[in-house]
């Protein structure tokens, strides 16, 4: 039985009664499904590649300017937290990668300017969500020092050499890489539960900050197990990056921003 009503969040004028009633349906998506997304992101940044390789070029130069200001500032001790915490940012940052894969997909011209000029359907909504993901990172990079005065007392921090062996060769620093581990992981599931469908669909609809980052939580956990696969192939490429001393952000950001257009397109479903 089918019901007229005006577009929601994610429903449509055809939702059925089921759907209106329960809006945050499972998907039935399979746990492959992330590597459709990541194929679909790989083509569209090497359509017009100029602009995607562009913005991952500035966030790769952003992210390298704020490391250099922590050493800097004599703050290398939030480099770690400060790495694991740009997860939380990201969906808010790839924003322009969005709107170029929305033009590709509806045929419309793709430029630089539009990409970071973004224009979000909500206004001001989406400024609300990137202050919360902000203030999130900022919580976590202070819970991670928290955690290290926990185990290893309030004392000078010794640098990278000597840190590594504290935490790779002691039962000590064994024991805080678990709990820290396990904290990050808690900062890290609600972030990515409540950005990485909201932000999107704020470009693509009129719905409320509120209103997005809950149905991209309920998204997120009625479909678990692609959420879960698509969180460890982003978790792997960010590993990559770190690898190549953030450089890997000039492809892999732009490819992960564009996937994540195409992982909320398939989450609007037969809703769409």
């Amino acid at each position: 039985m089918k019901t007229p009503g005006k577009t929601y969040g994610l429903l449509s004028e055809t939702s059925t009664v089921e759907e209106t009633r329960n809006p945050f349906y499972k998907r039935n998506l399979s746990p492959a499904a992330p590597l459709a997304w990541l194929a679909r992101g790989w083509d569209d940044l090497w359509t017009q590649p100029g602009p995607s390789l562009v913005y991952g070029a500035g966030v790769f130069l952003l992210s390298a300017l704020f490391i250099w200001l922590l050493f800097a500032g004599g703050r290398d001790y939030y480099v770690f937290p400060a790495m694991a915490g740009f997860m939380i940012v990201a969906p808010l940052l790839a924003a322009g990668l969005y709107a170029k894969s929305r033009a590709l997909e509806a045929g419309e011209p793709v430029s630089g300017r539009r990409m970071f000029r973004v224009r979000s359907e909500t206004g001001t909504h989406i400024f609300f969500t990137g202050l919360l993901l902000v203030l999130l990172m900022l919580l976590w990079m202070r819970a991670a020092v928290l955690v290290y005065a926990l185990f290893f007392g309030v004392s000078a921090f010794p640098g990278f050499s000597q840190i590594t062996q504290m935490l790779l060769t002691t039962p000590t620093g064994w024991a805080m890489l678990l709990v820290g581990s396990f904290i990050g992981s808690l900062f890290a599931g609600f972030a990515f539960a409540i950005s990485v469908f909201s932000i999107p669909m704020m470009l693509d609809k009129r719905v409320d900050a509120l209103t997005a980052m809950g149905t991209s939580t309920a998204l997120v956990w009625n479909n678990l197990l692609p959420m879960l696969t698509w969180g460890a192939i982003v978790l792997a490429l960010v590993a990559v990056c770190a690898a190549t001393a953030l450089v890997g952000l000039i492809i892999v950001f732009p490819l992960l921003g564009h996937a994540t257009w195409h992982a909320y397109r398939a989450m609007e479903g037969p809703a769409a």
